[in-house]
């Protein structure tokens, strides 16, 4: 008899699992930037802020844990000084350029 193999487990992708040095961080941004979609820089600045430590981020802008994964989620609308303190503490400089 043969045995049936086990199935097996993918994990749900989680992009803060790649984002391990600057140079990997400011790539996604841009490329999230591009897309000019509010959700996914949203999205994309949680990614960042799990990767980094939400605890951290959270004391470093101010805000508590809860309430940054809140302003994070898809769908929030965040005061534009909240991303902006975020991105300070995850060391991501928003710039621009001409279209």
């Amino acid at each position: 008899m043969k045995k049936a193999k086990t199935p097996r487990k993918l994990l749900p992708f989680d992009a803060a699992r790649y984002l391990t040095d600057e140079a990997a961080i400011a790539e996604y941004m841009t490329a999230v930037l591009e897309a000019n979609e509010p959700d996914l820089l949203l999205l994309a600045l949680g990614d960042i802020a799990r990767a980094r430590g939400m605890a951290q981020i959270a004391k470093e802008t101010g805000l508590g844990r809860e309430s940054l994964y809140k302003a994070l989620t898809p769908g929030a609308k965040p005061r534009f000084d909240t991303v902006i303190k975020v991105a300070r503490a995850l060391g991501v400089k928003l710039t621009a350029k001409a279209a």
